[in-house]
Formats: structure tokens, C-alpha cells, sequence
């Protein structure tokens, strides 16, 4: 295939909620571009971007897919992104590595959560954005009723470049107001007839035409006058004038296209290729030292690793954008990030699953390489004397949580390399080892990301896995001053054990006074500090300790000992087995024997007073809490306050943002469990969330008995 150089690459992401057909708009794309002689259909499995097993399984796009197209004498890389939430990191990653996004609006349900959830990132990645309006021949759709919704939530930079004659069954043209030609389509689609406008349409496509034209000549002084002098701009002069508006988001233009019957499709990648911005005309990308690094192909050979992916047959395909210079096979270059070197000894331009091997990709182009030993997802790959280093790509917050564990408990290593594996391919699959939970934790998007998640290891690895609920970190303190002693004393033939320890334990609040006397009882204790230890804790909080020891009750050798056995029971507090925070020590007194006493004996002592006072210190147990968002749309608007009002949240406030309706709120995270899959049921799929940890807060009376009690009965059991 030809090289295409840096000022003939254009790189654009397919966008869109789920089921608005951007599997299908690829199809007819690359038919378009003849890089396909027969377009497949999702129900019939055959697509080139839906080719994974997961994917033919369920019916819907898990990855996003990468594919070129050759028009117009362009390159055209566009990679198409799957239209779930629970897949919203495939997105990110696309819009981080191309220039221009194309959001696909279902003309039956109009502009859904999932539609203005991609619109925000697009925008605060400053990308220019086209719409394309699909399904216009569903039996729901209504055009109209879309642009006012699309303009209500957007504004008024969304302009239309055409408009359907009819929408619904009955759809089969439109007026292109940028060539004031109206096109019109058999039953069957395909290529359109091309036509004046007719009389009774005309004064509509004028109207349409002049708004067009106004917004173009707004993003160009030049364009600005002439207008003003002659009242229209020529056609050249109108797609300059919209790529400037492109290139700094001032007009949002609006195509009409069916996927399914291939209506509009070619029109709308004519102006891909004529109008859309190329590689070099868009702002050029950071590195994180501030380079402000150009698509230069003379420039130093520095490529950046965007995506991972694990075919048959071939193994980890490794996909990359050159950020600068020009690759070429055989090239040694070295990954900045895990200081190994690497050689790309083949690359290719990736349709789906097809690649074809080229011998050269100039600076903006993307493409894949095989067989590479040491290279994950973010790395940065530089020629030698070249010192970039790119980390754009910023991904949300987990929302759901499984604990995993293979049915056979032999085969734990076997799925830690997997899910490895897996985070190489989709980083918003997180996997921590909790070593406070006892737990593998798995975080996602949503229950259908995890579940894709279960459902490949399963079948493609062929290892049986456990969803479990993850346990909760909760956190134990104190509310009160308390005192208590303990003697560890054992004796069984030779040297025996021997260690007590007297302590006070209260709450510990940053900024307090150092403690001098606390009376329990009718009896008074004076704290003599002779010296003072401040442990940050990892979970956040601290232990403080103070030796109060007078007279030699006890040496000094065994203070760390003692001090070793209060973070024992730290680390896992007498009420639940969680961390403890914030409690302060004093060690004021105790006996020691000359010959039985040690370490050991007295880190027990330690423990066990502790684990007395603080059962005596009115203890109370600690909750995670949440910040979170929730956009609905009105109508079901109350079923979901009352649904988090059932999940113990505190309504923090109300808002209409964007034709939707915003819920702010606090929310314990053991509340928060199943929460996506309920708000999903609740309203249909139509409403998204975002939670971010708040704070600790102290649980419920009738919380805390029960957890005291299934600590207990587990403790029973164990």
C-alpha cells in the first residue's frame, strides 16, 4: 500500500451510546473505501470489527477495533469504540490518540447519558466533534425532535449539514445544504441519485445554508468580510471555514446517514476526507516533561503503545501511534518506561484482524507490531538520543467490585497471570491483592465489564473462577479514655515467659495536648512522657505511643516489643479483624522477671492490654463513604432517589444539567455493591454514575451489632 505522509493522515474515533450502529457504520465504510466487496452484519457475526469470541457471544462491541481507510487519497485511521459504559475506557483511549471524534446519535432514542458522558471527555480533551444522526429509517425515529435536543444540551454550535426529507420507514432522502444537492436512495441503499433541491424544500435549505455559511465564515476574518461583501462563500471557502470551526469546537456539524442500508455513508466520509482536520493541523501533544512534541516525520523516532490485545495464533499484538520520525521495520528502540530495549521487526496496518506489512509509517500514523518483550499499555518507545515520554491517558474511577478466586485454589498463580494479562488489554480492569481483605479484588465499570471479564477466562483460558462479595475495609476506633493490664506469664520446663503491661488507650486527634493525668474510678494516674512515637498508619490515621514508664518497671529493650504487639492489634482490630486508626498509648507501668521476660513475651502482654482497653474505649466501627453522582432522566427521577435513599445515602443536592437531572450524593460503599446493575434496571439503561471515595464515617448502631456478630459467628467457625 502506498505511505501516506504526516499531511495525508487523518485520525478519527467512532463514538456513540450502545446500539446506535457504529459496527455497522464500519461495515459500510469500508465497503465505501472497497477495502470489503460484502458487508457483515452483527447478527450474523461476520463484521471485521465485532471478530473476537466474547463479542460474537453477546452480540455488542467489548474492544475497540482498529481499521484504515484509503480516500481521496487520504488515510483515513479510525478506530471504532464499543458503545457501553461499563467499555468507556476503550473511548478515552481513542480520543486520546486521534484528532477527531464521530458520535453516531440513535434518530429513535436521540441524545442518551452514554451520548453526553462521551461529548464531556471529547470536550475537556478539546477534540472537534461531527455528529452523525443514524437509524433515520427506525420506525421511532424523529430528526426534528433530535436537532431541538441536540441543540437544547449542545447549543448552538450544533449545525446541520443536512436534513431528511422524512424520517422513520419511510426514509430514503436528504438535503445536503454545504452542496445544496438533494440525494436520494432506492429501497436497498447504495448509490444515491443526485439531484437539484426541490422547489418545496428550498426555502428550507436556504434557511440552513445561510446558518451554515455564518458559522463557517465566524472562524475566519477573511471568510468574515467576504461574506459581509457578497452575503455566501463558495464551497472551498465554506469547508475551510468549518475546519477552523472544527479545530477550535466552534461548530459541531450534523450529518443523517442509515448504517444498516448504507444511506449517506460515502457523503459523510467525503467530508472526512476533504474537510476534517489532518495530523499536523491540531494542537500537538505534551510529553510529561512539557515538550510540546510535533507529528514531525524528520523529526526524532519516539511511538507510544495504546492498546494491547491477545489474538490466536499470533499472541500480544501491540498497537502504536508515532508521535514523531518515521518507523521503519528492523529499528531498535528503547522503552522509556521499563528501561529495556526492544526491536520492531514487523509493522503493520491493522483492518480487524487483517494486517497488511508496510515498510514505513511517517510521524501521526498508527499502526501495530508483533512479538515485542517487554512492552505494556502507556509505554513510550524512543530511538536513541530521543527523551519522550507521553502519559495523556487518564482513566475514571472503578464503579463496580468482585473479589475473584479460582474454583480450585491451585490454579491462584495461573489467574493472576491471566488477569495481568487481561489489565494490559482494558486497564479499567484493576486487580489488587488486599492484603487487609484477605481478598483478590477485581474493579470494572459495571457488572457486564466484569462479567465479559469471567466469561473469557472461562472460555478462551478454560479456568472456573468465583465472584465473590467483596469484604468492606472498614476501620475500628476508640471513643473514650480506657485503662487496662495484662500478664502473659508461661512456664513449661526451662526458660518460661514473663512480661506485664499497664496501659491507657483514648482517641487520638491531631493537634491534642500531650496527656498528663486521667483519673478512672477514684483513682489517678500521672503520666511521667519520657518519650513519644507517632506511626503514620498506611489506612490511613496514626498510633501514637508514649512510654510513661518510671522506676525501671520495665526496660527499655522490650518498648519496641510492647510496640510491635499494639500494631498487631492495629492491624487487625478486636472488634471486626479491620485496621484501627487514631488511638494514642501511654505505657505507664508494668513488671518484668530477670530471666523468663523477653520480646516475645511482651509484644503478647502488649496486645492483649490493648485489645482490653480499646473493647473498654466505647469502640466504634468506621464505614468508607462515597461522593456520588448520578445523571437520570427526569421521568425516572424519583424511583432513583428512592432507591438511594434505601441505600442508607444522605441527598446532598439536585440539579438539572444538560436536559438531564443531577443527584448528588453521600453513600456508604457497602451500599454502593450491586449498584450500576440496579440503576440500569431502574431506569433502563438511560442513567450513569460516578463515585469517588468521601470519607470514614461511624456506621449505625444496628449496623455495628450486626457486623460484631457476624465477626463473631465467623470466629466461631474458624
Amino acid at each position: 500500500m502506498k505511505i501516506y505522509q504526516t499531511n495525508e493522515i487523518k485520525n478519527i474515533a467512532l463514538l456513540g451510546s450502545k446500539g446506535s450502529g457504529k459496527t455497522t457504520l464500519a461495515e459500510a465504510m469500508l465497503f465505501e473505501c472497497g477495502v470489503i466487496k460484502r458487508r457483515g452484519t452483527v447478527e450474523g457475526k461476520n463484521t471485521v470489527s465485532d471478530y473476537f469470541p466474547v463479542e460474537k457471544e453477546y452480540g455488542y462491541s467489548v474492544f475497540s477495533t482498529v481499521f484504515y481507510a484509503e480516500f481521496l487519497n487520504k488515510k483515513l485511521n479510525v478506530i471504532d469504540c464499543p458503545g457501553a459504559d461499563d467499555f468507556v475506557g476503550n473511548a478515552i483511549t481513542a480520543l486520546n490518540v486521534t484528532d477527531t471524534g464521530v458520535i453516531l446519535v440513535d434518530a429513535q432514542y436521540g441524545v442518551e447519558v452514554g451520548t453526553q458522558n462521551i461529548f464531556r471527555t471529547a470536550t475537556s480533551l478539546k477534540k472537534p466533534i461531527i455528529f452523525a444522526v443514524n437509524q433515520l429509517d427506525g420506525e421511532k425515529a424523529d430528526f426534528e425532535n433530535v436537532i431541538e435536543q441536540m441543540r437544547e444540551i449542545f447549543g448552538p454550535k450544533v449545525v446541520q449539514i443536512q436534513y431528511p426529507i422524512t424520517s422513520g420507514p419511510g426514509f430514503n432522502s436528504m438535503i445536503d445544504v454545504l452542496l445544496m444537492k438533494k440525494y436520494s436512495w432506492g429501497p436497498d441503499g447504495g448509490v444515491p441519485v443526485i439531484e437539484d433541491i426541490p422547489a418545496d424544500q428550498m426555502d428550507k435549505a436556504r434557511e440552513l445554508n445561510q446558518k451554515l455559511v455564518e458559522a463557517a465564515a465566524e472562524n475566519d476574518e477573511t471568510l468574515m468580510e467576504k461574506f459581509f461583501e457578497q452575503g455566501s462563500l463558495t464551497e472551498d471557502e465554506m469547508r475551510e471555514g468549518i475546519r477552523k470551526g472544527l479545530i477550535d469546537r466552534s461548530i459541531y456539524p450534523v450529518f443523517c446517514v442509515s448504517a444498516l442500508k448504507d444511506m449517506g455513508v460515502r457523503r459523510m466520509m467525503e467530508f472526512l476526507g476533504n474537510v476534517v482536520p489532518f495530523v499536523n493541523d491540531m494542537p500537538a501533544p505534551v510529553d510529561i516533561n512539557g515538550n510540546e512534541v510535533k507529528p514531525d516525520s524528520d523529526g526524532p523516532l519516539s511511538i507510544f503503545m495504546f492498546k494491547t490485545t491477545v489474538e490466536p495464533h499470533i499472541g500480544e499484538v501491540q498497537y502504536f501511534k508515532v508521535m514523531s520520525g518515521t518507523l521503519t521495520p528492523g529499528v531498535d528502540l528503547d522503552n522509556v518506561n521499563r528501561e529495556s530495549k526492544e526491536r520492531i521487526a514487523q509493522i503493520y496496518c491493522v483492518c480487524g484482524q487483517i494486517k497488511t506489512q508496510v515498510d514505513k509509517l511517517c510521524a501521526g500514523d498508527i499502526g501495530a507490531t508483533v512479538k515485542l518483550k517487554d512492552v505494556r499499555t502507556g509505554n513510550t518507545l524512543d530511538a536513541k538520543g530521543c527523551n519522550y515520554n507521553f502519559d495523556f491517558i487518564k482513566y475514571p474511577a472503578p464503579k463496580y467490585q468482585r473479589a475473584i478466586r479460582p474454583a480450585t485454589e491451585s490454579d491462584a498463580e495461573k489467574l493472576m497471570t491471566i488477569l495481568t494479562r487481561m489489565h494490559e488489554e482494558d486497564p479499567t480492569w484493576e486487580i489488587v491483592q488486599s492484603k487487609e481483605l484477605k481478598q483478590t479484588i477485581l474493579s470494572g465499570q459495571g457488572e457486564f465489564h466484569l462479567r465479559t471479564l469471567k466469561w473469557r477466562v472461562e472460555n478462551n483460558d478454560k479456568l472456573p473462577i468465583i465472584f465473590e462479595e467483596p469484604r468492606i475495609p472498614y476501620r475500628e476506633t476508640i471513643t473514650k479514655a480506657s485503662r487496662a493490664d495484662y500478664r502473659h506469664k508461661k512456664q513449661s520446663g526451662g526458660a518460661g515467659q514473663f512480661g506485664e503491661v499497664h496501659l491507657i488507650i483514648e482517641p487520638y486527634v491531631e493537634g491534642s495536648p500531650l496527656p498528663d493525668t486521667y483519673k478512672f474510678g477514684n483513682q489517678e494516674y500521672k503520666m511521667n512522657i519520657r518519650d513519644t512515637q507517632e506511626i503514620p498508619l498506611d489506612w490511613g490515621g496514626k498510633l501514637v505511643v508514649h512510654n510513661c514508664i518510671v522506676g525501671g518497671a520495665i526496660d527499655a529493650r522490650f518498648i519496641p516489643a510492647i510496640v510491635k504487639g499494639l500494631m498487631d492489634r492495629m492491624e487487625q482490630g478486636p472488634l471486626t479483624g479491620s485496621y484501627a486508626r487514631d488511638v494514642r498509648v501511654c505505657i505507664y507501668d508494668g513488671k518484668m522477671h530477670p530471666v523468663d521476660s523477653n520480646e516475645i513475651s511482651f509484644r503478647l502482654a502488649g496486645r492483649n492490654a490493648f485489645s482490653e482497653a480499646f473493647r473498654n474505649a466505647n469502640p466504634k466501627i468506621l464505614e468508607p463513604v462515597y461522593d456520588v453522582e448520578v445523571m437520570v432522566p427526569a421521568d425516572v427521577m424519583g424511583d432513583v432517589m428512592s432507591d438511594l435513599q434505601s441505600r442508607r445515602a444522605v441527598i446532598m443536592g439536585m440539579s438539572s444539567e444538560n436536559g438531564f437531572e443531577k443527584i448528588t450524593a453521600k453513600v456508604p460503599l457497602k451500599e454502593m455493591s450491586s449498584y450500576s446493575t440496579a440503576l440500569s434496571s431502574i431506569t433502563g439503561g438511560r442513567s450513569s454514575f460516578t463515585m469517588k471515595f468521601a470519607s470514614y464515617e461511624l456506621v449505625p448502631g444496628d449496623v455495628q451489632e450486626k457486623l460484631l456478630k457476624e465477626y463473631a459467628e465467623t470466629n466461631k467457625e474458624e
